[in-house]
């Protein structure tokens, strides 16, 4: 069981680096909509819980998404730019809150 923790530890590290070298076209694909973040979010959601995240690590994961998408990422569209404006204004617990909403919402 500590392994696994370990290792869901590990791959919520890494969520930065990932998406750093995930190709623009990959990236495009996946934000072009909000249908299709939602749809990438919801896959990861999917996987962090195969692996055992319970639902306080993967808003912790979604936050990492987020902070990562609102640094590094421009809006594609409405939807994402409303998260943007209101990440931009939160508080990391305004943030946080927001997270498990969004895993809420494609959980």
């Amino acid at each position: 069981m500590e392994q696994n923790m370990n290792n869901v530890n590990g791959q919520a590290g890494n969520v930065e680096e990932k998406l750093s070298n995930m190709g623009s076209e990959k990236k495009d694909e996946i934000l072009s909509s909000f249908d299709g973040f939602k749809e990438y979010l919801s896959g990861k959601v999917s996987l962090g819980q195969k692996m055992g995240m319970d639902e306080e690590q993967l808003a912790n994961t979604a936050q990492k998404v987020g902070d990562y998408l609102a640094s590094k990422e421009d809006p594609r569209n409405r939807e994402e730019k409303l998260l943007q404006e209101l990440w931009k204004v939160g508080t990391e617990e305004e943030k946080h809150k927001l997270s498990h909403m969004l895993v809420k919402l494609v959980g």
